[in-house]
């Protein structure tokens, strides 16, 4: 969960043991195991242990609460992005990993680490940019000042819940929710509410900011045609020269010399004389210059035409190969 109370005193309860041999057990059984939801488990705990080589390296909880006044007053990024990796105590961070691990796992196997990350960072941006927008929204429409000035946020949850809205979002089952049984789709919601009936202190906003980053998420990747999601987009934009570049560098490297090409289509004859593989579309050889008809050629997708082929001195032809590649 992601809680946003101030003051609230971190606490070992023993439950990293039972985290730790849950992710070696899950991880175990898999025969791929998948890298991006190990990376950010270990970042989420080691964030919380603080051991001494990282220490110096990280800042303090303190300097790191998502509070929406102090974000757009000092323009306070490092508030904005960092706060989810934060958590107060080892129940609040064993129940937000064991919840990644599940999640993680049945994402990223499905469409891969590169998608995943990409995903899990465009959620994380827009799950905390929703939650900015709906603290100012209440705090200029409804004057309700609390939300913007007085709460204190951290933890992952906000991106677990917007997760959990690509999860299930074709998910026609029904789920358990705490005893009760919802429309898998909708589970977010119930999850949502029964929370902050049993967690008064987790942060109601944050929660609800995932579950509109997620839909909005799933809206934006059904509108492009391609289903990729907005940072893939984007990068794909950008890239796109060097992938056509690529492109036209692997279209040469197909060309080898004396053989023709690597990889035989359709429509490929081959010349009888100089063994060069030619274009359907070429009636005469490229390499030689003998003509294709009955005295030379057979298709490689056909078999070949029986004929007798003509033929070149030896000189000659070594003579036309010369002047071919020179």
């Amino acid at each position: 969960m992601a809680y946003s109370v101030e003051g609230r005193r971190r606490t070992n309860g023993g439950m990293l043991p039972l985290l730790a041999l849950s992710t070696v057990s899950e991880y175990y059984r898999l025969p791929w195991k998948p890298p991006v939801t190990a990376g950010l488990l270990a970042a989420n705990t080691l964030v919380y242990l603080r051991p001494p080589f990282i220490d110096p390296l990280i800042p303090h909880i303190n300097e790191v609460w998502f509070n929406p006044n102090f974000i757009l007053k000092h323009k306070d990024l490092k508030r904005f992005f960092l706060s989810p990796f934060y958590h107060l105590d080892e129940p609040h961070l064993v129940y937000n990993m064991m919840s990644l691990l599940w999640k993680g796992i049945k994402l990223e196997t499905s469409m891969g680490s590169s998608e995943f990350a990409s995903m899990v960072f465009t959620l994380l941006g827009m799950s905390q940019g929703v939650t900015l927008l709906l603290s100012k929204s209440l705090h200029v429409f409804l004057d309700y000042e609390r939300a913007f000035y007085s709460e204190y946020a951290v933890g992952f949850s906000g991106i677990l819940f917007a997760l959990k809205v690509v999860l299930n979002a074709r998910d026609e089952d029904y789920t358990s929710v705490y005893g009760i049984l919802v429309p898998t789709k909708y589970a977010t919601w119930a999850e949502l509410v029964l929370v902050q009936m049993f967690m008064p202190s987790s942060s109601f906003l944050g929660h609800l900011g995932g579950i509109l980053a997620g839909i909005l998420y799933l809206k934006l990747k059904r509108s492009s045609h391609s289903g990729l999601d907005p940072v893939s987009m984007v990068v794909r934009g950008v890239t796109w020269p060097l992938r056509f570049l690529s492109s036209l560098v692997r279209s040469r490297r197909r060309r080898i010399s004396g053989r023709g090409r690597v990889g035989r289509g359709p429509g490929i004859w081959r010349c009888q004389s100089c063994t060069y593989d030619n274009s359907g579309w070429q009636s005469v050889c490229e390499m030689c210059g003998l003509g294709r008809g009955r005295s030379n050629g057979w298709s490689v997708n056909q078999g070949q035409i029986h004929s007798s082929s003509s033929d070149i001195p030896l000189d000659e032809l070594r003579r036309r190969r010369v002047e071919r590649f020179s």
